[in-house]
């Protein structure tokens, strides 16, 4: 019996590994030259207008590599985007879909909404003046999406520290470092006051007093009363992509209760303070743990197909 755990532990190994070999950051050197640049200028332009997307775009990747893996299938009308973690609070998908026109119009049926979106990420981060990492890129697009998995595996707002570790570990093997160095991705955007409510209405004890009263100004304490008020994740630096969210958890001004969990007289309490004495090292646990949620589960070779159009399998 040993044994033939070892080996299916053994095959399970050879086939992560060999699809994420057949990932390479010059996939498109020869067939698509122009593609990373011309993504990376649509990205810019749409963090300039409106510095909130740059963290809808990083959380559009985050919430397609965490169902099926990191194979667009987000990207799809209805189904995930009808789930309840996306319903009402996903954005970004014009942002999208104008990029992959734009490169559609350079190179036909080529470059991949998954890959698109996996480097509108990386470039949303840099655009807020966050760390850059090097992109493998060769995924496919699915051709179907998953609402069920969609409500069940994404982490959600009012999770515990032990089912965020679960959650992270069951995608791609994301260790306790990983899924607090990802959590870190809330140094950036804003949350709707349905998410924090009762964080701030004396459900949770872990709240700096005067930063839940702040809060309570602009959500109401009624549920159905300025459900989607929005605040920033990041009460000091919102638009910035830097080390904070971790000094503001150590001051117990963490927005959700999935943030503050993560500094709780618990086991993570140590890496979170590491991260807020250390920008280098969240810069790089952030950009490690990037990579690895990029490459869960792939689609690649003649897997999927290459999307004409995000948000519609090819006819």
């Amino acid at each position: 019996m040993a044994s033939s755990s070892y080996t299916s532990l053994l095959v399970l190994v050879a086939l992560v590994t060999a699809a994420s070999a057949q990932l390479s950051p010059t996939f498109y050197d020869t067939s698509c030259p122009r593609a990373l640049a011309t993504i990376k200028s649509g990205v810019m332009a749409a963090v300039t207008s409106d510095p909130r997307m740059g963290a809808s775009l990083l959380r559009l990747h985050f919430h397609d590599c965490f169902v099926q893996g990191c194979d667009a299938s987000v990207l799809l009308s209805g189904m995930e985007q009808n789930a309840i973690p996306n319903a009402g609070s996903l954005r970004g998908f014009g942002v999208i879909d104008s990029i992959k026109t734009q490169i559609e119009a350079i190179c036909k049926q080529t470059v991949s909404c998954a890959d698109i979106l996996t480097v509108a990420a990386r470039d949303s981060v840099v655009a807020l003046g966050g760390p850059s990492w090097t992109v493998p890129l060769g995924r496919r697009d699915s051709i179907d999406a998953n609402e069920n998995e969609a409500n069940t595996d994404l982490p959600g707002f009012n999770s515990s520290r032990a089912e965020l570790e679960a959650a992270f570990l069951k995608k791609g093997g994301l260790n306790t470092v990983d899924m607090v160095a990802l959590s870190g991705a809330h140094t950036i955007g804003q949350a709707q006051c349905s998410t924090f409510r009762a964080r701030i209405y004396g459900g949770d004890t872990n709240i700096n007093t005067a930063y839940a009263a702040s809060l309570r100004a602009n959500c109401p304490q009624t549920v159905g009363s300025g459900d989607g008020s929005l605040a920033n994740l990041d009460t000091t630096t919102a638009n910035t992509f830097d080390n904070a969210y971790y000094t503001n958890l150590m001051s117990q001004k963490g927005l959700l209760h999935s943030d503050q969990v993560l500094f709780n007289n618990d086991t993570t309490d140590n890496t979170v303070r590491n991260f807020a004495s250390n920008p280098a090292a969240f810069s790089s646990a952030f950009t490690t743990a990037m990579i690895k949620m990029g490459n869960i589960a792939p689609k690649t070779g003649t897997q999927g197909q290459i999307r004409l159009s995000c948000s519609r399998v090819n006819s």
